[in-house]
């Protein structure tokens, strides 16, 4: 049986981003995250995006366009231009660069996330989520601190 290469360009799928596609394994990097969200976007693993995201955004994400860019495209590679992390104790940060060809053209989507390491797992922060929260509430994370003290400065 031909074995798959997995989306985020590390290997086989099966040995790659399944076991955290599946929820067998958890993300030990926010690297590591980054390229296991990438691989979810290139499969149409909507639910893994989801639950991947900062808790206190996870009601906030617009799925249906989610599912619908996921599958509009054609993921053609992924490129880590550079991973810091220990930005602090809890957060990381991944600049990268997503190829994709949308039926027509090429693109690139280049973007620098955040991420927050919150009881033993990573989340990505979705700085395109309007919320209304402010600077003293619980931070979206879940960490219990002050959204100030926490993740603000990385939305």
């Amino acid at each position: 049986m031909l074995e798959s290469n997995c989306p985020c360009g590390r290997g086989h799928y099966r040995e790659c981003c399944q076991p955290l596609h599946q929820e067998k394994i958890k993300a030990q990097t926010a690297e590591q995250l980054m390229r296991s969200r990438y691989s979810a976007f290139a499969r149409q693993e909507i639910e893994y995006l989801v639950k991947t995201t900062a808790i206190g955004q996870q009601s906030e994400l617009d799925v249906a366009a989610m599912a619908e860019w996921s599958q509009s495209n054609q993921w053609l590679k992924l490129e880590i231009v550079q991973s810091k992390e220990k930005l602090d104790k809890h957060h990381a940060q991944v600049e990268f660069k997503a190829h994709y060809h949308d039926g027509t053209n090429i693109n690139v989507h280049h973007e620098v996330s955040h991420f927050v390491h919150y009881a033993d797992a990573w989340y990505f922060l979705d700085p395109t989520i309007e919320m209304q929260i402010t600077m003293k509430q619980p931070c979206i994370c879940g960490s219990g601190k002050k959204f100030k003290q926490c993740c603000a400065q990385y939305l």
